[in-house]
C-alpha cells in the first residue's frame, strides 16, 4: 500500500510539536486526519482546552486536513487522574504521563482511529519506531527531549500502528521548519506540568485533593531539623517542599526516606546515605516491548532524565551493578542502548 493509499489520525494538541508531526506526514504522501483530544481538567484550573482546541483547529485548517474532537474526559478522569491522586495519598509517586500514554494517546485515541479506517496513529513524541524483528521503541534523536520513557507501556501491537514522525529531529529543526510551513506555532511556547492538565503545579494539584498536615523534618540521626506541609507531597530525592531549620551546613539536602504512618520525612545533606539505597528492586505491571533475556546487562532508568544504571534481570526482579534510590509508583524503564525494551513499576 502507497502512502498516498495509507490514512493517518494524528493527535493535534495545538503545539509545535503535533502541529510539525502532520505536516512531515502530508508532506510525505499520507492522508492526513487532525485529532484533538479533549480529557479532564477540575473545575479550580482555569479553562484552557477551548483555546487548545480553536489552536489545533487552526492548524488543521492551515494544513488542509480534517479535523476530528474526540472526548476522552471521563476514561481520563477515572484511570489517570483519581489513580494518580489515590497514589499519592498512599504515600506513593506515580508517573501520569505514562497513564496518560497507555488509557488516552495509545488506548482511546488508537482504538477511535482504527475505527475510523485508519491505518496508524501518530503523535509529536521525540522517540522512534523501527521495524527489525517486530518493532522497535528507540530513544528520540534530540536527548533532551526524549520521551521514550514515558512510553514504556507500548506493546507491539500499538507500534504496528504508530507513526512518531519528529522523532528523529532536534526540537530547534522541529521549530524551524514549523516557521518555514508558516505554521503560527513555530514560536507557541511548550506546554508544561501535568499531562493535559497544563501550567498546575503537582503539589498544587494535590492540595485540592489532600488535606496538608504539618510534619517533622529529621536529619538521618533523627534529630528534628525543620517541617514540611505533609510526606505526600514530596517524593524521594526531591530537594524541595520541605524547610530546614537547623542547618549543620549550607545544604543542599536531599529528601531520602519517607514515614507515611509518621508523616514523617528523612533529608541527607550532599549525598543520599548507603542505609537508603537498593541494590534489587521488584517491579510490577512489567511490560516487555522486546522479550527480556535473563542476565544480559541493561541499563535502568528510574526517573524521565535521571541517571542510567547498569543491571540484570531475574523474573521480575531488577538487580542493580550499583546500589539506587528507588521510588515506590515510579516507572522502571529498560533499555538496551538506544532501544527501550520496556518497563515496570517500582513495588
Amino acid at each position: 500500500m502507497s502512502k498516498q493509499q495509507k490514512k493517518v489520525f494524528v493527535g493535534i494538541s495545538g503545539g509545535v510539536d503535533s502541529s510539525v508531526s502532520a505536516h512531515l506526514l502530508k508532506k510525505a504522501g499520507y492522508e492526513v486526519h487532525g485529532v484533538f483530544i479533549k480529557t479532564w481538567a477540575p473545575d479550580w484550573v482555569p479553562c484552557t482546552w477551548v483555546d487548545e482546541k480553536r489552536d489545533a483547529m487552526r492548524v488543521c485548517a492551515a494544513l488542509g486536513i480534517p479535523f476530528h474532537f474526540l472526548d476522552c474526559e471521563a476514561e481520563y478522569k477515572t484511570a489517570v487522574a483519581d489513580h494518580m491522586i489515590a497514589e499519592y495519598r498512599a504515600g506513593r509517586t506515580p508517573n501520569p504521563d505514562v497513564l496518560c500514554n497507555r488509557i488516552i494517546k495509545f488506548g482511546s485515541f488508537l482504538q477511535y482511529a482504527l475505527a475510523q479506517g485508519a491505518d496508524y496513529i501518530a503523535t509529536g513524541h521525540y522517540a522512534q519506531v523501527k521495524k527489525e524483528d517486530g518493532y522497535q521503541l528507540l530513544k528520540g534523536a534530540d536527548a533532551a527531549k526524549d520521551q521514550s520513557y514515558f512510553l514504556w507501556m507500548l506493546t507491539q501491537a500499538d507500534l504496528a500502528h504508530t507513526l512518531f514522525p519528529i522523532g528523529h529531529l532536534q526540537k530547534s529543526e522541529v521549530r524551524r521548519i514549523a516557521a518555514k510551513a508558516n505554521l503560527f506555532t513555530a514560536e507557541k511556547k511548550d506546554s508544561q506540568g501535568i499531562c493535559f492538565l497544563g501550567e498546575v503545579d503537582m503539589k498544587d494539584f494535590l492540595r485540592h485533593y489532600i488535606t496538608p498536615r504539618q510534619g517533622a523534618v529529621v536529619d538521618t540521626s533523627g534529630n528534628v531539623i525543620g517541617t514540611h506541609d505533609g510526606v505526600w507531597f514530596v517524593t524521594l530525592g526531591e530537594r524541595h517542599g520541605f524547610t530546614v531549620t537547623v542547618r549543620a551546613d549550607a545544604g543542599p539536602y536531599y529528601v531520602v526516606k519517607k514515614d507515611i504512618d509518621k508523616n514523617t520525612i528523612t533529608v541527607a545533606s550532599h549525598y543520599i546515605p548507603e542505609s537508603e539505597l537498593v541494590s534489587e528492586i521488584i517491579l510490577k505491571n512489567i511490560n516487555q516491548i522486546i522479550p527480556w533475556e535473563a542476565g544480559k546487562r541493561y541499563q535502568a532508568q528510574l526517573r524521565y532524565h535521571g541517571e542510567l544504571v547498569s543491571c540484570t534481570i531475574s523474573g521480575e526482579k531488577i538487580i542493580f551493578e550499583k546500589p539506587v534510590l528507588a521510588t515506590p509508583a515510579q516507572s522502571l524503564v529498560l533499555y538496551d542502548g538506544n532501544t527501550c525494551v520496556g518497563g515496570g513499576v517500582i513495588i
